[in-house]
């Protein structure tokens, strides 16, 4: 799988231009100085990118947005800003069927495998902030098993209920136990935990949520991850104001452990790694990854980056947990 396969480019700085714009427009205010989300720590200053500050907790490596604006900027940004709608319509649309084919029918599979192994695979499933809602889609298709979608966006709400998905248009932190079927549950949510203002809070809640021996499965950016390392704030994923947080497999065990849930399993299992930098050699400064990349082939560079998951080192990072 190539970048470019589920972010073509042209599309994708498109919509990293309409968030630059739209920056000015919904996040005038300062903001708020915050500790590292994982520990609690005090951040250092890594960098300032399209206004945003990152942090660097000097304890668990955990990178974050702080000084952070309201929560209200971000609710608004999320609902009424052009850059979202963009990514629901056009972005969604241009790459739907790539994505489907790339990331979800093979997510599917892993994510049954992983419900099969804790034994939760016949538990109603929650994707929350299920976006375009093909995970669900291909889901149901592929185990007739319903799939309720928790996912605030309007435009992002109503493609999933076009697809036929049972939908709860809120933020995750709004749910109520009222609006949960009955029974034992699993959990999941993508790509969705670097974007959270308040990922304490978010957990939290959805600790209360849950019953005993329900699931959370979930992937996120991961901030030791070597793509993100290198490249730092010229890498595309550092893209305020989407991605606040990003955690790694030391720090989101901490954080996970302070809320209460049992961690069961935590990986890197990405594959793009190694792309991204190709990609993006002019901002690669490092004298070893910078030789690599002229002089690798393409095996080794699968070799490279197949070592780089195996060792918790790709940027895509893979989380299960379970509430006691």
């Amino acid at each position: 799988m190539k970048e470019s396969d589920i972010r073509p480019n042209e599309i994708f700085d498109e919509f990293l231009l309409l968030a630059s714009k739209d920056i000015l427009k919904y996040f005038s205010e300062p903001g708020e100085i915050i500790c590292c989300p994982a520990c609690d720590a005090k951040g250092d200053h890594a960098f300032t990118k399209d206004k945003f500050s990152y942090r660097e907790c000097a304890s668990c490596k955990t990178l974050f947005v702080s000084p952070r604006p309201s929560e209200e900027s971000f609710s608004r940004y999320y609902q009424e800003s052009e850059s979202s709608k963009y990514w629901a319509s056009t972005f969604y649309k241009a790459t739907a069927d790539a994505r489907r084919e790339k990331l979800w029918k093979p997510k599917v599979q892993l994510i049954h495998d992983i419900l099969i192994k804790y034994g939760s695979e016949l538990y109603d499933l929650v994707d929350i902030g299920g976006g375009f809602g093909i995970f669900g889609e291909e889901y149901e298709k592929a185990y007739g098993k319903r799939v309720f979608i928790i996912e605030p966006g309007p435009d992002l709400a109503k493609a999933c209920r076009e697809k036929g998905l049972e939908v709860i248009q809120s933020f995750m932190e709004d749910i109520t136990h009222e609006q949960l079927s009955d029974g034992p549950k699993n959990f999941v949510s993508f790509e969705l935990f670097e974007h959270l203002y308040d990922p304490k809070k978010f957990l939290t809640h959805l600790f209360h949520l849950m019953k005993s021996g329900d699931l959370f499965i979930f992937t996120t950016l991961s901030g030791v991850g070597v793509d993100i390392r290198v490249l730092w704030e010229n890498s595309k994923s550092v893209s305020p104001p989407h991605h606040l947080n990003f955690f790694n497999p030391k720090s989101i065990r901490l954080l996970l452990n302070r809320i209460g849930f049992e961690v069961l399993q935590t990986s890197t299992p990405g594959k793009l790694d190694i792309d991204i930098m190709s990609n993006n050699t002019q901002f690669v400064n490092d004298r070893f990854w910078k030789t690599f990349l002229y002089q690798a082939t393409q095996e080794e560079k699968t070799a490279m980056q197949i070592l780089i998951a195996e060792c918790g080192l790709s940027s895509h990072m893979l989380t299960v947990c379970r509430k006691p």
